[in-house]
């Protein structure tokens, strides 16, 4: 159940991920330039409070960790963050591989 879950979810990110990179790419193509929205830009769409929340957060947490790292992360194609998040999350829910040569009890 946990491992449909995961796919599920992230099958899901994968085609939000999808869609933002079809909307930057058409975007881009537009304004004969490159041009993405960030992931804080879309977070921020969907719901500010809990961006600023979670950048408060980590800045009190994990100061050392918020200027070089994560902050980029916020600064980083959304789509980007997404199909790395995807792709973890699918990879997380994937199948074993059966094992040859051995029996199984």
């Amino acid at each position: 159940m946990i491992r449909f879950l995961l796919r599920f979810i992230g099958l899901l990110l994968l085609a939000c991920a999808f869609v933002l990179f079809v909307y930057d790419g058409t975007k881009a193509i537009a304004n004969q330039q490159f041009i993405y929205m960030n992931f804080s830009q879309v977070w921020a769409i969907i719901d500010q409070n809990s961006l600023t929340l979670v950048q408060n957060w980590l800045k009190q947490k994990a100061m050392w960790a918020w200027d070089p790292y994560m902050q980029e992360i916020f600064d980083l194609p959304s789509w980007v963050v997404l199909g790395v998040v995807a792709m973890i999350l699918v990879l997380l829910g994937r199948k074993k591989k059966p094992l040859i040569g051995y029996a199984r009890d």
